[in-house]
């Protein structure tokens, strides 16, 4: 019970601050407007990590490496203290557990960026109903334009209603499903300590 809050704890703690890390990677990426209600918060959350690192990893063109790696450390700590506390013991100094925690990282960015993804064409699909003109809907329309633009190309309106969102959610949820898998199958070959 005490490990299920604790694992419970830890993911909810370190997975706020990956989406805001990645929520800032993406909208600095895709020039995205930050004069906005969250993209404010989203910088003054980050601002204390990412400033910092960036004098030690500049930007490469238009990615802010800065806050991808930070991003990449949560993951990647967030592991490392789940399988800690986990009740197997693991040999994390072997370079196949080192390799797999990274890994396993970076398919935790790839799974929260999915969920960052549908939480903007749902923001999106909402506010063009309820509140086109709402300062963030420039927000979710820089975000998810890049993703809805190639399905509009090839899924013409149903009676006057644009159906893409509906159709990037699923991609996103199915795709979801392959990350998780992917985790769980690099997880479970980190190997346990060897006795002597």
């Amino acid at each position: 019970m005490i490990a299920n809050a604790m694992d419970f704890l830890i993911r909810s703690f370190a997975g706020f601050f990956i989406l805001a890390l990645l929520a800032r990677f993406y909208m600095l990426a895709l020039k995205a407007p930050f004069k906005n209600p969250l993209g404010q918060f989203i910088m003054a959350l980050t601002n204390w990590m990412v400033l910092p690192t960036r004098r030690v990893l500049p930007a490469v063109r238009q990615y802010d490496s800065a806050t991808f790696v930070v991003a990449w450390g949560w993951a990647c700590s967030m592991y490392v203290l789940l399988l800690w506390l986990s009740p197997w013991p693991f040999a994390f100094g072997a370079l196949q557990s080192v390799v797999a925690i990274a890994l396993t990282g970076l398919l935790e960015l790839l799974k929260m960026s999915l969920y960052l993804l549908f939480a903007a064409v749902i923001g999106q699909a909402l506010l063009s109903w309820v509140a086109p003109y709402s300062p963030m809907m420039p927000l979710f329309n820089t975000l998810t334009t890049p993703f809805l633009r190639p399905l509009r190309r090839v899924i013409p309106p149903v009676g006057h209603v644009d159906i893409t969102p509906m159709v990037l959610g699923i991609v996103i949820v199915v795709l979801n499903i392959f990350v998780a898998g992917g985790q769980q199958a690099l997880l479970n070959g980190i190997p346990l300590p060897t006795l002597n």
